[in-house]
């Protein structure tokens, strides 16, 4: 009997040493509960042990839900930027090579340039070739430049490239001759509502391709010599008075297809005009008579003058009706007074 109860207290002994003990458990449920396990936390303590020790204690794996404390948590951040900056080092070097192969044809650094168009010069940008200064301030699109309100008092420097120049609305009030000298290619001008009051005698005369000059609501009291390639005139809304256009002003336009004088002092028809002409704008002048040649050709009666179909005479002093024979060739009878 009593090597029976030695026996049975050996096997109690051998069955608690091989429990866990309590604070191991205790470890263990704290690593599940931070592992972000679900558990009910109304069920009761000593009913959690009972499900831990009816878990099979190899299949647990504590802590697979944590990330390992070993791994730096910036490191796929850091391969990202790593590969930003690889990505932004290409992009560096091509733009490099690129500029590099401009070196030889655009200053890097802004620097004072001579402008293509006769004045001092002015400061240039990166990219700026004679005048291209300009269109730091003006929109240039191709050949076309477009300084509108911009409250310019002179023209600005313009490339030899140019062939459309816009400065509408500005405060330019004297037209030099260098300020479009060297612009072969410029074929229209627009000056509009600038206060201009003077322009040289030869300010657009050197230009050989100009074909466009509108110089409407400004103060010029002289109309300048004018290239024989004009197409358009334009001189409305000035003060040229009776002296204002000179001689024969438009006699060797063998291209002038409109002509807008309308709104001055003008007190006479600034003939002769070219058989190309379409329209001749007069009206609100102080013009009060007209003569017999002044459209056709008394020694002809056959000459017949087709393209000028718009003569406006309205808002003048003069009375049609007296001089039938002075448009007698026209295909229309101007518009103006008849009585």
């Amino acid at each position: 009997m009593v090597t029976l109860r030695l026996m049975w207290g050996l096997l109690v002994l051998c069955v608690v040493a091989a429990s866990p003990r309590r604070y191991v458990r205790q470890a263990e449920l704290d690593k599940f509960y931070n592992n972000n396990v679900d558990l009910d936390l109304n069920v009761d303590t000593d009913d959690v042990y009972d499900y831990y020790d009816g878990i099979d204690e190899p299949q647990i794996e504590i802590g697979t839900l944590r990330p390992d404390e070993d791994i730096d948590p910036s490191h796929h951040a850091s391969l990202e930027e790593e590969e930003e900056e690889e990505v932004e080092h290409v992009k560096h070097e091509e733009r490099r090579k690129v500029e590099g192969s401009e070196d030889n044809e655009l200053p890097i650094k802004p620097q004072l340039i001579p402008s293509g168009s006769g004045e001092s010069g002015t400061l240039m940008g990166p990219s700026a070739q004679g005048g291209m200064g300009t269109c730091l301030l003006c929109t240039c699109l191709v050949g076309s430049v477009y300084c509108d309100d911009l409250k310019l008092d002179h023209v600005p420097p313009l490339t030899k490239e140019t062939t459309h120049f816009y400065a509408r609305y500005n405060k330019i009030a004297r037209i030099g001759k260098s300020s479009f000298a060297n612009l072969n290619k410029l074929k229209r001008i627009d000056l509009t509502n600038n206060g201009i009051s003077w322009i040289d005698d030869d300010a657009f005369f050197g230009l050989p391709a100009l074909e466009e000059l509108v110089l409407r609501e400004n103060s010029i009291r002289q109309l300048p010599a004018l290239p024989h390639s004009m197409i358009l005139i334009d001189a409305s809304l000035n003060h040229l008075g009776s002296t204002g256009i000179q001689r024969e002003a438009f006699k060797d336009m063998p291209g002038l297809l409109y002509l807008y004088l309308t709104d001055n002092n003008i007190d006479h028809i600034p003939v002769p005009l070219p058989d190309s002409l379409r329209s001749l704008h007069l009206q609100n002048n102080n013009i009060q008579m007209m003569h017999e040649d002044t459209f056709c050709n008394p020694h002809d009666l056959n000459y017949i003058r087709n393209a000028l179909e718009d003569v406006r005479l309205d808002g003048n002093p003069i009375n049609l009706s007296r001089t039938p024979q002075a448009y007698i060739c026209l295909p229309r009878i101007p518009i103006g007074a008849l009585i």
